[in-house]
């Protein structure tokens, strides 16, 4: 399922938990691991001038300093890339999002695998992941997998999938995505929806219908969609939709969070990660995939 990961990274600290999942995954699954790094955005079209995407700092981009770069990813991820049969470095310059977009179309990924930190450290005070994430996770065309917190990186391969449902469009790719994947890495598979009644004055009666009724629309959406596959349950809570989807996730022992990412914006430069997939993210104790478009799920 997994044959070509793109480790999108900057080489901060921040990175070294999705880097631990990335690797961790294609020594398991027998996959090749694209460490993508780019290295600055430039000050001019063509220019050989960059500016730093950790220091902000212009540099300019010669011989000797991309033999510097990949010597220092190399020396960074050594154990990892020996642990694993395929892996190679590739470095650009450019703007991230744009560049790591551009990398996973042309190699063909499976999978981006990504920090949730753009090296921004004010935008997590805000509670918020970094806008480099934001715009892979919208127009990437496989699905993004996310290791915000340290925790999350250290988990024994797949086990139990939750799978959150809006019953939005793109949560019909998410599916697909976390079916696939329970089928063929032999996991347990949770249908999750959370009714969303906050800022809401709901009486108890209001909300047990609104659960019957989305318990009733997952079997009808998703079930007759399963197959053969049988090793699997639904759930709904009431309540704040991404409080109870990492709740769930706890209960479960999940090692994988599955959710649909889609935003009302059309610009990808614009678009924004809704609220309940950033929260969900900078939050979960296992790593997060995200899945907007249906052509690699």
């Amino acid at each position: 399922m997994f044959k070509k990961i793109l480790l999108a990274t900057s080489g901060a600290p921040s990175t070294f938990g999705a880097a631990r999942v990335a690797f961790d995954m294609a020594k398991r699954y027998g996959a090749e691991v694209v460490v993508f790094h780019v290295m600055g955005v430039p000050t001019k079209a063509y220019s050989q001038v960059v500016n730093d995407v950790r220091t902000g700092e212009e540099i300019e981009v010669d011989d000797e300093y991309r033999a510097w770069v990949e010597e220092e990813l190399k020396s960074t991820f050594e154990k990892q890339i020996e642990s694993v049969k395929y892996a190679r470095i590739t470095l650009t310059t450019g703007v991230p999002s744009r560049e790591i977009l551009r990398a996973a179309r042309d190699e063909d990924v499976d999978l981006i695998v990504m920090g949730a930190s753009s090296g921004d450290s004010s935008a997590y005070r805000k509670g918020y992941p970094g806008s480099t994430l934001q715009r892979v996770a919208k127009a990437a065309r496989c699905p993004v997998m996310t290791v915000h917190r340290e925790t999350a990186s250290y988990w024994g391969g797949f086990g139990n999938i939750v799978f959150a449902t809006d019953f939005s469009k793109q949560a019909d790719s998410a599916f697909k995505f976390a079916l696939n994947s329970a089928k063929e890495l032999g996991c347990d598979l949770t249908l999750f929806h959370a009714l969303d009644i906050s800022g809401k004055v709901l009486d108890q009666n209001a909300i047990e219908d609104g659960l019957i009724a989305a318990r009733a629309r997952i079997r009808e959406t998703y079930v007759p969609l399963m197959g053969d596959f049988k090793d699997f349950d639904i759930e709904v809570w009431e309540g704040v939709p991404f409080v109870e989807i990492v709740k769930i996730a706890r209960e479960r022992s999940a090692d994988l969070i599955v959710v649909a990412h889609h935003s009302r914006e059309l610009d990808p430069e614009k678009a924004r990660i809704g609220s309940t997939m950033e929260q969900v993210i900078l939050r979960a104790g296992c790593p997060v995939v995200s899945v907007s478009k249906p052509d690699k799920v």
